[in-house]
C-alpha cells in the first residue's frame, strides 16, 4: 500500500469525517503528504485524526483485517472497479473479502427488491437466474433479507458468482439470519463494505450502500418493491449513473409490485424472461 492509500485508509477510520471533507483534503493536497490536523475541523474530528495519525491504532486494525483475509482497496488502487469510479461520491476505500477477480467481471447485474419478498420473487428468480449465470453474468445484491438473499442463493445454487454489498463492517453482518450465507460468500464469492470491518451498521448506511450496488453494475433489476422502498433508491442511483434499469412486472393489486410497475411506466425495461436482459446487452 502506497503512502496516499495508507493515509486515505487512516482518514476512512475517522467516524466523524465526511466524504466531502476527504475530497477537499485531497483537492488541496492530492498526495496527503502534508496533511495536518490544524485545519478548520470540529474538535471531535481533530481528536479522531490525532488518534489515527499519531498512534498505531489503524496499523493494528489492519493486521487484524489481514489475519481475517480482508483486503483494503482504495480509490487509487488498480483493483478499484472502474465502473464504481463513475458514480456520485464513489467510496474512498473498499474493504473486501473473497474472490477479488469478481470486481473485474465484464457483466454484473444488481438484483434488489423487498425484504418481505413473496413466493413470486423466488419463483421469478429461480426461472431467470440460471440463464443469466449461463451467460457469465455476476449477480450483485445487498445481502439483506428477502429478494437480496434469494438472488445470492440462486446464483450460488446455479453455479454462478455473486457479490454482496453491506452496510456496516465485515465483522458485523446484518441481518444475523444471513451470516451463514455471508460466510459462504466470503469464502467463495465476494462481500464488500465501504466501512471499516469493526463498524456496526447504522440506519443511514443502508440507502448509501445502494449507490455501490448499482454503481458496480451494468444494470439493476427490481423484482418486488413497495412504492417507497430502498430498492427504488437503488433504481434511482442506477438512472443517475446512466446504467440500465430493468423491472419485473407484477400483480397490480399487490403492494409489492407497485414499485416495479411504476418503474416500467417511467421507462424501465419490463423483464418477462432472462432474454430481455441478455438482448439488451447483446448476448
Amino acid at each position: 500500500m502506497n503512502r496516499i492509500s495508507e493515509r486515505l485508509v487512516k482518514l476512512n477510520h475517522c467516524s466523524e469525517i465526511s466524504w466531502n471533507t476527504i475530497y477537499h483534503l485531497l483537492k488541496s493536497d492530492p498526495t496527503l503528504s502534508h496533511f495536518s490536523t490544524t485545519r478548520n475541523l470540529t474538535p471531535k474530528l481533530q481528536q479522531e485524526l490525532e488518534k489515527v495519525f499519531d498512534t498505531n491504532f489503524v496499523e493494528e486494525q489492519i493486521v487484524q483485517y489481514e489475519y481475517n483475509q480482508i483486503k483494503t482497496i482504495t480509490y487509487f488502487d488498480p483493483l478499484y472497479p472502474s465502473l464504481l469510479k463513475e458514480i456520485y461520491q464513489p467510496p474512498w476505500v473498499l474493504y473486501v473479502k473473497g474472490d477479488l477477480s469478481l470486481l473485474q467481471s465484464k457483466k454484473k447485474l444488481a438484483i434488489v427488491g423487498s425484504r418481505l419478498a413473496t413466493s413470486y420473487s423466488k419463483n421469478v428468480l429461480s426461472t431467470i437466474i440460471q440463464e443469466l449465470i449461463a451467460a457469465d453474468i455476476t449477480i450483485v445484491s445487498g445481502l439483506a433479507s428477502g429478494v437480496d438473499a434469494i438472488a445470492h442463493k440462486q446464483a450460488i445454487a446455479n453455479g454462478g458468482k455473486t457479490i454482496g454489498v453491506i452496510a456496516g463492517g465485515l465483522f458485523h453482518i446484518y441481518p444475523k439470519e444471513n451470516l451463514e450465507l455471508a460466510t459462504t460468500m466470503m469464502n467463495n464469492h465476494l462481500v464488500i463494505s465501504e466501512y471499516p470491518p469493526t463498524s456496526k451498521p447504522l440506519k443511514w448506511q443502508f440507502p448509501m450502500r445502494n449507490r455501490i450496488i448499482s454503481g458496480l453494475c451494468n444494470g439493476t433489476l427490481i423484482v418486488e418493491a413497495k412504492k417507497k422502498s430502498g430498492s427504488l433508491i437503488t433504481a434511482n442511483f442506477a438512472v443517475n449513473e446512466g446504467r440500465d434499469v430493468f423491472a419485473i412486472p407484477g400483480n397490480i393489486l399487490s403492494p409489492y409490485s407497485t414499485g416495479p410497475n411504476q418503474l416500467i411506466q417511467q421507462g424501465a425495461k419490463a423483464v418477462l424472461e432472462a432474454k430481455d436482459i441478455l438482448e439488451e446487452w447483446n448476448y
